[in-house]
């Protein structure tokens, strides 16, 4: 009867841990979503400034620091595709200040306003911009229910044993880079 009662509580410690590590599978698989998710806006939104930068080239000549500075930022960002979160949201966050100050200065050309693929590029921007931020939002959800899962007694015990890791968060350092970009065409 012994021997019963110890198999049952092996048997149950043992169910217990597989369920702790396909937990730590899932909270891992969902934080590479997440991150995926801001991959795909950050390219979509780098696939957006050439075309954007083209439609304001004509009117906004005499602005080349703001659009040298906003094509240099996209290589960069572009180039960063496989950065850790920390280094790429730096970058990223470059880009939006940039982007920003792009739409500031556009605010001073009338006609580049009126221009009907200036305000498509704009909006799409715009849109982009709040999918970022939703991307943001999803992953940053799900780093942090890995890292708890990580971090937690007794899945911690789990997790180093089979090298589960933290996840990084997918941060703005400047607070003021924290707000989107302001794109406005009216």
């Amino acid at each position: 009867m012994t021997t019963i009662i110890v198999l049952v509580v092996l048997a149950a410690i043992a169910l217990y841990a597989v369920s702790l590590y396909n937990n730590l599978v899932k909270y891992r698989q969902m934080a590479g979503e997440g991150w995926s998710g801001i991959d795909v806006q950050l390219k979509r939104r780098a696939d957006l400034i050439p075309n954007l930068l083209e439609a304001v080239k004509g009117y906004m000549g005499h602005e080349k620091e703001v659009l040298e500075e906003v094509t240099r930022l996209r290589t960069q960002s572009v180039a960063a595709g496989n950065a850790p979160p920390a280094e790429r949201a730096t970058i990223e966050s470059a880009l939006s200040g940039a982007l920003g100050r792009l739409m500031a200065v556009a605010e001073s050309y009338p006609d580049l306003k009126a221009s009907e693929n200036f305000r498509e590029f704009q909006q799409a921007l715009s849109e982009t911009e709040n999918e970022i931020s939703m991307s943001r939002r999803y992953y940053n959800g799900a780093a942090r229910n890995l890292n708890v899962a990580v971090e937690s007694f007794p899945s911690v015990l789990i997790a180093n044993q089979f090298g589960f890791a933290r996840a990084e968060f997918f941060e703005i350092e400047d607070a003021a880079d924290r707000a989107v970009p302001k794109v406005s065409f009216q």
